[in-house]
C-alpha cells in the first residue's frame, strides 16, 4: 500500500520516549531513600488536607491551594520546589482518577511501605556523561545506551529489591519505519504469538522453569532469594517480549493483533500460563513502538479466526474444546492445508486491512 500524503509531516511530529537506567552505588541509595521519605511526607500532608476539605463540604482542596499550603516546605524537607509541585500534580491526577478525596498513605517504613519515588522536571535535572545531577546532587548511572531527544520530566523509582532506577522521559521526533509487511498476530499458549508470515514466539516458560526453585526458597523462608527469583522471571519475560516486538515493528507497516481477553482467561484453569505469557505486556509494547515508528496498529475481534479458512473463508476448521488439540487441519471446501495458529494470524491480518486506523494514531500507513 502506498504511503499517504501525511508522510512528509509525520517526521515533524514529536513523540515521548522513556529511558530507564539503574543507579550505581549504595551511597546514592541512601540519599534517594531520604528524598523519597520527604516525598512521602508531602504526599501524606496533601492527602490529609484533601480528606479534611471533603469533610467540611462538597468542594475538595484544589491544586493551587495545595501549592500555597506547601510553599517553602521544600527547603525544610531538602526537596527542590519543583519536586514538591510534581508530587502535588501527581496526587491531583490520582485523586481525580479514583473519584475519592482521600488516597492511600505512602508509608516510609514497615511491611506495607511504599516503594521509593522521587519525581522531577527538566528544570531540576541535567545529564553529565553517565551522571545525572538533581539540583547539585550527583547520581551515577549504568548507562547502557545514549539518551536521545530533550528531557521533559522523569523520576527516580525503587523496585521491590531496593534498587533505584532513573527514568527520563524525552521528547524526540518520530522516526518512520522502513517495513513493508502487513502482519497479523495470533496470541496463544502453545506459542505466545504466531505471525501471519510464519514468525513465532515460542511457548513462554519464564515462570514455569523457575517454579521449583521459587517454591523451595519460599518453603525455607529465604525472602531475599524469593525477590531475586521473581525479578529474574520478570526481566526474562520483558527482555523476550521487547526483542520480539522490536523485530516485528521493524519489518511491518501494519500490525493487527487479536483482542483475546487476558483478564477473562485468568479466571480459568489456564490462568498461570496466561499470566506467564504476558499478552497485555506484548500488546502494550507493540502499541507504543508502532506509534514511535509510524506503523499502523489495530486490535480486532478474533471470533472464528481459528475456524475460518484463510484461503476461501469457509468455517471448516476445528471447533470446541475437542478441537483444541488439533494443530494442523485441511479445509473441506478448497483443500488448503493450514497450521492452526498461522491460519488465525492470516485472518487477523485480513481483518486489519478492513479496519480503519484508530483516531489520532497518526500512522503514515493509512
Amino acid at each position: 500500500m502506498p504511503y499517504a500524503s501525511s508522510v512528509s509531516t509525520a517526521t515533524d511530529q514529536l513523540v515521548l520516549k522513556a529511558f530507564s537506567f539503574r543507579v550505581k552505588d549504595a551511597t546514592s541509595s541512601k540519599r534517594l531513600t531520604a528524598l523519597a521519605n520527604a516525598v512521602n511526607t508531602v504526599w501524606n500532608y496533601v492527602n490529609e488536607i484533601s480528606a479534611r476539605s471533603a469533610d467540611r463540604g462538597t468542594l475538595w482542596a484544589t491544586k493551587k491551594q495545595f501549592r500555597d499550603l506547601t510553599k517553602g516546605s521544600g527547603k525544610l524537607l531538602g526537596l527542590p520546589s519543583q519536586v514538591v509541585q510534581e508530587v502535588i500534580d501527581e496526587y491531583v491526577l490520582k485523586r481525580r482518577a479514583a473519584h475519592r478525596p482521600k488516597l492511600r498513605w505512602r508509608a516510609s517504613r514497615g511491611p506495607k511501605r511504599a516503594l521509593g519515588w522521587v519525581p522531577f522536571t527538566n528544570q531540576d535535572v541535567a545529564l553529565d556523561g553517565e551522571t545525572v545531577l538533581l539540583r547539585g546532587q550527583r547520581f551515577r548511572l549504568w548507562q547502557h545506551r545514549a539518551v536521545e531527544g530533550r528531557i521533559k520530566s522523569g523520576n527516580f523509582s525503587q523496585d521491590a529489591r531496593g534498587r533505584w532506577y532513573c527514568n527520563l522521559v524525552c521528547e524526540m521526533p518520530r522516526s518512520l519505519g522502513k517495513g513493508r509487511d502487513e502482519v497479523g498476530v495470533d496470541l496463544g499458549l502453545k506459542s505466545v504469538a504466531k505471525c501471519s508470515d510464519g514468525q513465532e514466539l515460542e511457548q513462554a516458560r519464564f515462570y514455569r522453569d523457575l517454579e521449583p526453585k521459587l517454591a523451595e526458597a519460599q518453603r525455607k523462608g529465604r525472602k531475599r532469594q524469593v525477590k531475586s527469583i521473581h525479578a529474574k522471571i520478570a526481566n526474562r519475560r520483558k527482555d523476550t517480549l521487547h526483542k520480539f516486538s522490536r523485530a516485528l515493528v521493524d519489518r511491518a507497516q501494519r500490525i493487527t493483533v487479536g483482542d483475546v481477553s487476558a483478564s477473562a482467561m485468568t479466571k480459568t484453569r489456564m490462568a498461570k500460563s496466561v499470566l506467564d505469557a504476558g499478552w497485555s505486556m506484548l500488546r502494550g509494547m507493540l502499541r507504543y513502538k508502532c506509534d514511535h515508528a509510524g506503523v499502523a496498529y489495530a486490535e480486532v475481534d478474533e471470533a472464528n479466526t481459528t475456524r475460518a479458512c484463510s484461503s476461501c473463508g469457509c468455517l471448516t476448521g476445528p471447533r470446541g474444546l475437542a478441537g483444541l488439540g488439533i494443530r494442523r487441519w485441511t479445509c473441506g471446501d478448497c483443500g488448503a492445508e493450514h497450521d492452526r495458529d498461522q491460519n488465525a494470524a492470516r485472518n487477523i491480518a485480513r481483518l486489519g486491512c478492513e479496519t480503519p486506523c484508530p483516531s489520532g494514531h497518526g500512522s503514515p500507513a493509512f
